[in-house]
């Protein structure tokens, strides 16, 4: 037996199988996924310190900012903007932000589009009357309007990020009619509120899986967690910040966004 070549065979072989394993190890281990946030106030993380002092209204509590460093996410550009709207992701320079590097985009927007903060002031302020109307205009602009606003922000966001995967953020039910009234709004106010915000969820799912984006949903998390719960995760509609997540709220959309999020999916 040639002890010297059955040697210099196993150390080729050794030295095959550690070029293979450099070459298919690091790349897999190293890779990153590029982050962007985009969107509204609850992309930005508005109503949690120090959004109120800061452009924006931006905070660490934002989805996208909780969510950096997770699953090998790397947050490059975080311009969500409270005020929002889909129209306005082109001249605030959030569509900008994107890049064909960009991996993954964060994204909530809509809500402004509808004026649905001004619906539920109706609601809370107002008569019977006001409130019904301004709930049935809502409704309206939901359906008749929103989709075709949706759709052309989703069509830029694909054009300057071709290779991204897009999360779309829908937003909670606000009001938990068990616990009774809020302010003006009685609990059947209240049930007509939650029913538009379903509606409102389900135009934008509709329009975001057309364009492929995944939707993530956060209605169920928030069950027994409205403004007038005894463990809200809003703020409730007197305190500065009004009806966005208080800081549980924010951590579970942080939670519903990585639930979501499957790296081995990625792009």
């Amino acid at each position: 037996m040639d002890i010297p070549r059955l040697t210099r065979i196993g150390s080729l072989l050794a030295a095959v199988a550690l070029v293979t394993t450099g070459l298919a190890g690091p790349s897999s281990a190293a890779r990153t996924f590029e982050l962007d946030g985009l969107g509204d106030s609850y992309a930005s993380g508005y109503g949690v310190a120090p959004s109120f002092t800061t452009p924006c209204g931006r905070s660490d509590a934002a989805p996208a900012t909780s969510i950096d460093g997770r699953m090998r996410l790397a947050l490059d550009d975080f311009v969500a903007c409270a005020g929002a709207r889909t129209t306005d992701l082109v001249p605030q320079g959030q569509i900008a932000a994107l890049g064909p590097d960009t991996d993954v985009v964060t994204l909530s927007i809509g809500g402004n589009d509808i004026g649905w903060s001004s619906t539920v002031v109706a609601c809370l302020g107002g008569t019977d009357a006001q409130c019904a109307g301004a709930v049935a205009l809502t409704r309206g602009r939901i359906t008749s309007v929103l989709p075709g606003l949706l759709d052309a922000a989703y069509d830029k966001v694909d054009a300057a990020a071709p290779g991204a995967t897009v999360f779309v953020t829908g937003y909670p039910r606000l009001f938990s009619p068990d616990y009774g009234a809020v302010l003006g709004a009685s609990p059947a106010e209240q049930v007509v509120l939650n029913d538009g915000a379903d509606l409102l969820n389900a135009t934008i799912r509709t329009a975001a899986e057309a364009h492929g984006y995944v939707f993530v949903d956060v209605t169920d998390r928030f069950v027994d967690h409205g403004v007038n719960a005894p463990e809200p995760w809003l703020i409730w509609p007197t305190a500065p910040g009004s009806f966005h997540p208080n800081a549980p709220g924010y951590r579970a959309y942080a939670a519903a966004v990585t639930a979501a999020i499957k790296p081995s999916a990625l792009r």
